[in-house]
Order: C-alpha cells, then sequence, then structure tokens
C-alpha cells in the first residue's frame, strides 16, 4: 500500500473510531505499528514543509540544517525522479529545486510539476550554478516562482522562501 493510500485509511479509521490505538490501526491495514507511528507524526506536523533537490550532499546538508534551525520541515531529493515522487507522497509546502540533477534535470521536474493541476500550486524556486540570463527565463516561463544562483547567503534565500510562501497562502 503506497503512503498516500495508509494516510487516508487512516483518517478513514480515526474518524470512525477516534479513540483507536496505533496498534489496532496496523492490524487494520496489515502494517508495521513503527509505520503508523511514523504517518501519524507526519500527519500532525503543522510546520511548513520544504523539499530540497540536490545532487551536491554538503549543500544539501548545509541548507537542511539552516532551514530546520528556522523551525521548517524539511525533506530531501537527489535526483529528478525522486523529487517528483517526494512532491506527491510529502505533499511540501515549497520545493527548492536544483537544475543540473541525475535521471531528469530540473527543468524537467518543473515542467512535469506545473503541467499536473494537482500539483502546480506548489511553488518551486529553482536554485543553480547556471547564472546566464537564458537559463533565469526559462525556468521562470517554465512555471518557477524564483531562481537563486549558486552560491547564494542563506539569509537571502530563507527571506526569498519567506516570500514566496507568503505569496502561495494569499
Amino acid at each position: 500500500m503506497e503512503q498516500e493510500q495508509i494516510d487516508k485509511e487512516i483518517f478513514r479509521l480515526v474518524e470512525q473510531k477516534p479513540e483507536i490505538t496505533n496498534q489496532e490501526l496496523a492490524r487494520s491495514l496489515a502494517i508495521p505499528e513503527n509505520v503508523v507511528k511514523e504517518r501519524l507524526q507526519r500527519l500532525s506536523d503543522t510546520r511548513q514543509k520544504i523539499l530540497i533537490v540536490d545532487d551536491e550532499l554538503d549543500a544539501l546538508i548545509a541548507l537542511k540544517r539552516a532551514l530546520e534551525s528556522d523551525n521548517y520541515n524539511v525533506v530531501e531529493a537527489a535526483d529528478g525522479l525522486s523529487a517528483i515522487k517526494k512532491v506527491k507522497t510529502e505533499k511540501p509546502d515549497i520545493v527548492l529545486l536544483d537544475l543540473m540533477l541525475p535521471e531528469i534535470d530540473g527543468f524537467e521536474v518543473c515542467n512535469r510539476l506545473k503541467s499536473d493541476p494537482l500539483y502546480k500550486h506548489v511553488p518551486i524556486i529553482m536554485l543553480t550554478a547556471k547564472g546566464e540570463i537564458n537559463d533565469k527565463i526559462e525556468g521562470i516561463e517554465m512555471g518557477a516562482d524564483d531562481y537563486v544562483v549558486k552560491p547564494f547567503n542563506l539569509n537571502e534565500i530563507k527571506t526569498r522562501i519567506k516570500m514566496v510562501l507568503r505569496r502561495a497562502q494569499d
């Protein structure tokens, strides 16, 4: 059973019986109790969720730590295909998307997400070393909400994230 289906079943069972235990949920869904516990924690986390997509581990870890220190719930993906899957399973509030990725590049990830009616509303900030004006134009035309050239200042990226999230909530 996929995570999205597990979540729906958990909601259904909890609505039917609000006092249901994790053990009863696990038994009803035929999944381990620790999976039920993890899904419930994710479902009850009210922090804004950021998906960072970058194949450079050093950059990813540094940015993740900085954003977690600002109380964001941060998840990560290291390639384009994983990014698309994570958007569908994790339902992030915003995606920080590197352009140069294995599997499929950031432009294609952006294009696929913005073409899908279920995910086109998810804001995307492109992060890349490609600072050419044509790259910026292409990213914005594909639907990216902002475009930041690496290396970037952490305070600047945090401010841009807040700005894009604020716009998305209006």
